[in-house]
């Protein structure tokens, strides 16, 4: 089986001398250590692991089921006919991941067919065929499989006018069966080099880039308003939005409850070249996941518009998916002004509306203050974090704030900045981008919801 390695106890078979239990356990798996100059030592079954003795268990169960069907060695012996095998071997596995260690499972499952046909006249022969069918809930099973030989059991809410949850299954070859698909191909290769677990997930959230993926789940670790999602099984993507929409057909076959968090990505509609969002100027999303999946809008102005109602896609079987893109906030500036006024005797400050381009400078105006206080107090900070320290105190205006923070943005490393945010010391006080709490309260909704209708506590009276 490859495991546990080629530096690791080797199997002895030796028979055991233990009278009383001789009629039922005729023999023992020992396992030898050292050898040469240092002599060998034999460790009894007993002293290892559940887990590798399952493993031991279960490819020891293989080659019997796999000897009896084929009528060699002692099961042959014992036939009661001499009749030619079935030509057709089904054998069931349940969960065969229990006690095993992660790596173990995927040796297991990438092995146990290689077992059940390792026999002259097996191997890859066609006269005599092995199905093999296994059920499980772990994702390292799942990973090291064939995504086309996936059934994955889906749930479904209970008929109108019922009570009851219902079950269909859904065969996955639908969704990674065709090689010359691109978009399967992608998806198909993705999964396989992020280790994913979309197949048991209660509900998946897309990231935009690595400074979403490091700052969203910490907001949802410190604010209480989203504490019902820590009890809940999330999947964590980090893909670029444009990439998010080649999932559309894996989640619609999985029914699963997706959030996509994504940047508007405005561009021109004469040149196409990318712009800074902005108002009445007919510019276009360039961002395939808003244009063709959800809200399935393409003008900038209707997205900036639209409500957050809206930007949901339902579908009838019980699931939703939802984009949560960069909206338009009110800035009061200067940001002294707008915090002392009228004690200190100054002109109430300027409200300006403005447009976030990417999530970091979201959290940017989402945190004014924030950063104005790290400044005023000489918190040391590099990189882009410093940049908008010093673009919060310099700043002469809420366009030259923008045109500082899109400056910033344009050189500095955006996974170094969100790490320097999250070691910093005031981090917990940070406040998540509109867009991001929206969205996040949404997923929160649909996952009681769905909790709800496929797993009701209690009966209707």
């Amino acid at each position: 089986m490859g495991y546990p390695g080629v530096s690791d106890p080797q199997l002895k078979i030796a028979t055991r001398l233990r009278l009383q239990d001789g009629l039922s356990h005729d023999s023992a798996v020992q396992y030898a250590i050292g050898g040469d100059d240092l002599g060998e030592h034999r460790l009894p079954e007993d002293s290892n692991g559940l887990g590798y003795q399952n493993l031991v268990s279960m490819v020891f169960a293989l080659m019997g089921f796999r000897d009896a069907w084929m009528k060699v060695g002692k099961a042959g012996a014992r036939a009661a006919s001499r009749s030619a095998p079935e030509p057709l071997h089904l054998v069931l596995i349940e969960e065969p991941e229990a006690y095993l260690h992660a790596q173990v499972q995927q040796v297991f499952i990438k092995h146990a067919y290689e077992v059940l046909r390792n026999l002259p006249g097996l191997g890859t022969g066609t006269a005599f065929t092995t199905q093999l069918l296994a059920s499980t809930h772990s994702s390292h099973v799942a990973h090291a499989c064939d995504f086309a030989a996936l059934r994955y059991f889906r749930r479904l809410p209970p008929p109108a006018g019922g009570t009851i949850p219902t079950a269909c299954v859904v065969n996955l070859t639908r969704v990674f069966g065709d090689k010359k698909d691109q978009t399967a191909r992608f998806v198909t290769r993705y999964l396989k080099a992020t280790h994913c677990d979309l197949f048991f997930a209660d509900g998946a959230v897309f990231i935009e880039g690595a400074a979403e993926r490091i700052l969203v789940p910490h907001f949802v670790e410190e604010r209480d308003e989203f504490e019902y999602l820590r009890s809940a099984y999330i999947s964590w993507l980090e893909i670029g939005g444009s990439h998010a929409h080649r999932f559309k057909r894996l989640v619609e076959e999985l029914g699963l409850t997706t959030l996509v968090i994504t940047d508007l990505d405005a561009k021109d509609p004469t040149t196409g070249k990318a712009v800074a969002p902005s108002r009445g100027q007919g510019q276009e999303a360039r961002n395939a996941t808003l244009r063709d999946w959800s809200p399935g809008k393409i003008s900038v102005d209707d997205l900036l518009d639209l409500d957050e109602a809206e930007k949901e896609v339902r579908h009838p079987s019980g699931y939703g998916v939802r984009a949560a893109y960069q909206t338009p906030v009110a800035i009061a500036f200067p940001l002294h002004k707008a915090e002392s006024g009228a004690a200190a005797g100054h002109a109430k400050a300027e409200t300006k509306e403005l447009l976030a381009n990417t999530f970091e400078d979201a959290v940017l105006y989402a945190n004014l203050s924030f950063f104005k206080a790290r400044a005023d107090a000489g918190a040391s900070a590099t990189g882009l974090a410093a940049h908008f320290q010093e673009a919060v105190v310099e700043a002469t205006s809420v366009e030259d704030l923008a045109a500082k923070a899109q400056a910033a943005i344009v050189t500095a490393g955006k996974a170094e900045f969100a790490l320097d945010l999250l070691f910093s010391e005031d981090v917990r006080t940070l406040t998540p981008p509109a867009y991001i709490r929206c969205g996040l309260e949404w997923l929160i909704a649909q996952l009681k919801r769905k909790e709800a209708e496929l797993a009701p506590k209690a009966r209707p009276a």
